[in-house]
């Protein structure tokens, strides 16, 4: 680029006066100031409105020199690293959306679309996780309140309709407090609040309607169930202040996501306060669902360890990135002791051994040998799958064992009520060949 043509690209960005004032320089000290400014680089600067190293450059001595640096000094800085700014990285996430073209997300009108990326609703399997510690506590409370497969059956729905809503919730509140963190995060940067489709306000209403509605969904449970789940909306907020202030956030959300595990119990009538087996089965079987939420939250949190260090943001994969099959493995173990303990103290039968604690160690086992920590898409295939693979496996184990404990239920009166008939018939038999007197 010729010295004319870049003084008219400079002039063309200017006032007249500016430039006449700029472009007369008598003083031979700003002479470099001047050639820096009217440099390719300085020139494409402007364009892109950045301002490079010229305040390094010398000072100017003269009125020529110093409008130079005053016009320099309103522009705004942008940095190589300014990339990573939470403004930045906004208008980039902005530029850079596509909106989803397949899925349930892409049929729905364009002003809902934010909303449903905001709750996951392309994303089901955060609702699984959340849903199966609720079934796990459905069937195994099911044969202890003796309920019938209809009562079981509509528990279970109630819980799958209250874990999207809640999930959905849940996912508002965590970014709402991570809006000025997400942008940083490769994965999270295009997220609704992020790339400011939906504005914190606005996501604020959103949260109160979701907490309503799962209010709704509670309500519909026994009032006994009302009191058990009300602690579970102070966990909710904490999870994403974790983040900031420990290397263990997953075991916040392992006490969040996992509280289903209390909740079957009531409702399907069982006041755990009153019924100590209840109440044991319970604890156990929610610290059983917390070592496993930690666990697959840990193979998660890898997707995002490189972002994670350069927004600040603490995590357990952070801090045991060099030992995380150890920890993965021994949370695996806990799982499964804590599940086998839960069975045993809910008087469960030999099915849910071989198929609820069968499945779990075989299905964990094989997710922690083959799972690649460094590879993201591995790491989310095996977050995504292993969801169905440890859950599904403990819930038909669960399943089979309740059907084949209401059977010998049924067999066991049949059997009884039988004996009272012959019993019955033997006494009105003998009474008949008891001669008159």
């Amino acid at each position: 680029m010729q010295f004319t043509t870049r003084v008219a690209m400079y002039r063309s960005m200017q006032p007249r006066s500016c430039f006449e004032v700029r472009t007369v320089c008598h003083n031979r000290r700003d002479l470099p100031y001047l050639r820096y400014s009217l440099s390719p680089r300085f020139i494409s600067g402007c364009y892109t409105r950045q301002r490079s190293t010229l305040l390094d450059t010398p000072k100017p001595t003269t009125h020529a020199g110093s409008a130079l640096r005053r016009f320099n000094s309103h522009l705004p800085y942008s940095s190589p690293s300014a990339t990573k700014s939470p403004g930045t990285a906004e208008r980039a996430s902005v530029i850079h959306y596509t909106p989803p073209k397949t899925g349930l997300v892409a049929s729905l009108p364009q002003s809902w679309i934010p909303y449903a990326e905001l709750i996951r609703l392309d994303k089901p399997t955060g609702t699984y996780y959340l849903f199966f510690p609720c079934a796990f506590s459905t069937l195994l409370a099911a044969p202890m309140a003796s309920s019938t497969p209809l009562q079981v059956l509509g528990t279970m729905g109630l819980f799958l309709t209250g874990a999207l809503i809640m999930r959905g919730a849940g996912c508002t509140i965590n970014d709402l407090w991570d809006r000025n963190l997400d942008p940083h995060v490769e994965r999270t940067k295009f997220r609704p609040i992020a790339r400011r489709a939906v504005s914190p306000r606005k996501a604020v209403v959103f949260t109160g309607v979701q907490l309503l509605a799962g209010l709704g969904i509670l309500l519909q449970f026994p009032t006994l169930c009302l009191w058990y789940g009300i602690p579970s909306l102070l966990l909710v907020t904490t999870y994403p202040l974790a983040k900031r202030i420990t290397y263990y956030p997953q075991a916040v959300l392992g006490l969040t996501f996992s509280w289903g595990a209390m909740m079957g119990f009531p409702a399907l009538g069982i006041d755990l306060l009153s019924n100590h087996s209840a109440l044991e089965s319970a604890a156990l079987l929610y610290s059983s669902c917390v070592a496993w939420t930690i666990l697959y939250d840990m193979i998660y949190a890898h997707m995002d360890i490189k972002d994670d260090v350069a927004a600040g943001i603490k995590s357990i994969a952070l801090r045991h990135e060099h030992n995380t099959k150890t920890v993965l493995s021994a949370l695996a173990v806990v799982q499964v002791a804590l599940l086998a303990a839960a069975g045993v103290s809910a008087g469960a039968g030999p099915v849910f051994f071989i198929g609820s604690c069968g499945s779990a160690a075989l299905s964990l086992g094989m997710m922690i040998w083959r799972v690649q920590l460094k590879n993201v898409q591995n790491c989310w295939w095996w977050f995504k799958n292993g969801c169905l693979l440890t859950g599904g496996g403990i819930t038909l184990g669960m399943l089979f064992d309740y059907i084949a404990r209401a059977t010998d239920l049924d067999e066991k009166d049949t059997r009884s009520s039988q004996v009272f008939t012959d019993a019955t018939s033997k006494s009105n038999g003998e009474a008949g060949d008891r001669p008159i007197l």
